[in-house]
């Protein structure tokens, strides 16, 4: 045989392998990008990929992968893809998948594992992954035949993708890789089950607890914002003139600007937004999940009746007595409840138009702000001022955070993403690669803390080489500031909580991107403008003043309410 026939030969046997097989599958289900590091034991699946139309992103570490994963899922509602090697490699996706899961985004992690020959014995870089992800996932398997990939990965995406959305795993030997499957196995059909309608006998006992309501709120959450519900809010607190809040996850799922918004309740402390709820007898849960937010802040005595609207049952809580259930389409299911209510049935609300003038004036004071380092009020304003109402911000976990999720106006559903189910540090650099990705029509920012940039801070290598734009805003404090903060406030003190930093201009620019550093008030703003004019990759060291934190939660503590 010639050695291009012997070439040719290869080629067809090794596209009848599981890892050309699997990829098969990944196309059907619409995939388009893998971020991951390839490892010796899936060396097979990492060659499929070459020339099938999905694009692999290497990234410089697979916790970032799996953040990747988690905000393209978040961000499009289909499953995002990470993958890793066997043993550290798969460990280093667990932290990602947590964050999937906790956050409600669908995300799939496959990892290579050692042969079925040698899994049952102490073996070199083999652990038992499934049992290491089943707690932290919607479902974590292991293929155990060729035939069966078309079936786990189909279950795999059905699970991730289905609500609530959220991480699976799966892990293929190496030896079942490079095995070829008997027959023909092909991808199996997707059938996409739609939302059902609402129960009119829930409906009607909701109309029962609302029309005996005197002073009733809305609370939105995530999965209002997944299930795009934004128009049917509006229309439903238009019709009863009734205010709307939302949790972090679902801020601009009901527009910031709009007269009736309450914004985002989830600060440490009794916030403006809260004070909308403290008057209030009945909470109409529209998309909330209790992970995102303790109900304890908002229904302490347990004494209000709770209308809960989403696709699933309730998680059972003291602090969140269900009165009525409404489970179905929660578009379908507002709008049954307004037109199901007695025709000019509305309410008196007042409480909304005190807490935007509060958060207003918190605004107006960061944007009038010289001082330097600057305040974080300033911060948060420069940066609504610089992005467009449809472009994209990632807040990672630390006081940065807290002052974006409850201070930064959002008019538009995941346009200011946070972690707020597991709140993890280091998710936001990664997760603006994704975000780029899966939005490259958007503007797209990551706000970091020094701390928690530094914990994912490679992956400016990734987007450089990866040719895509985006903005990194380091909050420079030198320490892990939300800690401070909280030691302050619990203990009076605080201990163990100062580090120090590199040149973080030339650290960005040591990876190929421009840096820049913020030097005084009145910089921030153009450096912001003049980044996101670049279509490379910016990072911005801005000095920050967390004083504000202590000012903040003692001002709230004093403030009278309810209004």
């Amino acid at each position: 045989m010639s050695s291009e026939g012997a070439t040719e030969s290869r080629n067809t046997a090794a596209a009848d392998d599981v890892a050309h097989l699997l990829v098969r599958c990944l196309r059907a289900e619409g995939v388009e990008y893998v971020f991951g590091i390839p490892g010796e034991e899936n060396i097979r699946f990492v060659d499929a990929l070459s020339g099938s139309g999905i694009r692999y992103v290497l990234v410089r570490h697979e916790q970032a992968a799996s953040f990747m994963a988690e905000i393209y899922g978040r961000l499009t509602g289909r499953a995002g893809v990470c993958s890793a090697t066997l043993g550290p490699g798969a460990i280093n996706l667990l932290l990602g998948s947590a964050d999937a899961t906790t956050n409600s985004a669908p995300m799939v992690a496959l990892a290579a594992q050692g042969s079925l020959r040698r899994t049952h014995k102490e073996s070199h870089q083999v652990i038992d992954l499934v049992s290491m992800f089943a707690p932290v996932t919607q479902w974590a398997a292991r293929v155990e035949c060729p035939d069966a990939v078309p079936e786990m990965t189909r279950k795999a995406f059905k699970i991730a993708q289905s609500e609530r959305p959220g991480a699976v795993f799966l892990a293929v030997p190496e030896d079942i890789e490079a095995e070829r499957p008997g027959g023909q196995p092909a991808p199996l059909q997707i059938d996409t089950v739609h939302a059902d309608a609402p129960s009119l006998t829930q409906i009607a006992r909701a109309v029962e607890v609302l029309t005996t309501a005197r002073r009733p709120v809305v609370l939105a959450g995530h999965g209002a914002a997944r299930a795009r519900a934004t128009a049917a809010l509006v229309r439903f607190a238009e019709r009863l003139n009734i205010p709307v809040a939302t949790t972090f996850h679902g801020k601009g799922v009901f527009p910031d600007d709009h007269p009736n918004a309450l914004g985002a309740v989830g600060f440490m402390r009794h916030d403006y937004g809260n004070f909308g709820f403290d008057t209030a007898d009945v909470v109409i849960c529209v998309g909330y999940e209790i992970q995102e937010f303790d109900p304890a802040k908002i229904n302490p005595d347990a004494d209000k009746r709770i209308v809960h609207v989403h696709r699933f049952p309730s998680e059972v809580d003291a602090h969140y007595p269900v009165a009525v259930g409404i489970e179905g389409d929660l578009s379908q299911a507002l709008d049954a409840l307004a037109s199901a209510l007695p025709e000019g049935f509305t309410y008196d609300s007042e409480s909304s138009v005190k807490i935007r003038t509060l958060l207003d004036e918190e605004l107006a004071y960061g944007r009038d702000s010289d001082a330097f380092p600057l305040v974080p009020q300033r911060v948060v304003s420069d940066v609504r001022t610089a992005l467009d109402r449809h472009d994209i911000v990632l807040a990672d976990t630390g006081a940065g955070k807290m002052w974006m999720s409850r201070l930064y106006p959002t008019y538009e559903p995941d346009t200011c993403l946070v972690s707020n189910g597991l709140s993890t540090m280091g998710f936001a650099l990664p997760g603006a690669i994704a975000a780029k990705l899966a939005r490259p029509d958007r503007r797209v920012l990551a706000m970091m803390g020094d701390g928690s940039f530094l914990m994912n801070s490679q992956e400016i290598e990734t987007a450089v080489r990866e040719h895509i734009p985006l903005i990194v805003l380091v909050l420079v404090d030198e320490e892990y500031g939300l800690i401070t903060w909280k030691m302050e406030l619990e203990l009076g003190r605080h201990s163990h909580t100062r580090f120090t930093n590199p040149d973080l201009v030339a650290y960005a620019e040591s990876f190929g991107a421009r840096g820049y550093r913020v030097e005084s008030a009145d910089q921030l703003l153009p450096t912001l403008r003049r980044a996101l004019e670049d279509e490379g990759v910016s990072v911005i060291a801005c000095p920050v003043d967390y004083s504000e934190n202590l000012r903040l939660t003692d001002r709230l503590g004093s403030l009278g309410g309810p209004f």
